[in-house]
């Protein structure tokens, strides 16, 4: 399996909005994120569904916007 495969099954999560999102996003934008961009993706993964949503959706505003390359692509989808 390689790892764009590994992460779309990551991106499965128990939100069905989370799920379409990340789906949309693998799809869209995975192949040209770079090294740094997929350590942030991986890293916001890590996060439990409700946090990750809330980031997503702008409802909670991040302490440091480290995120923010990988955010603004998420939030498009």
């Amino acid at each position: 399996m390689n790892h764009q495969a590994r992460m779309r099954w990551r991106c499965r999560r128990g939100m069905l909005e989370l799920d379409i999102v990340l789906q949309r996003f693998i799809d869209n934008h995975y192949e040209q994120l770079d090294e740094h961009q997929l350590e942030l993706f991986e890293m916001l993964l890590s996060l439990s569904d409700h946090d990750l949503w809330n980031i997503i959706i702008d409802n909670t505003k991040e302490p440091d916007n480290q995120f923010q390359p990988v955010l603004k692509l998420l939030q498009e989808n």
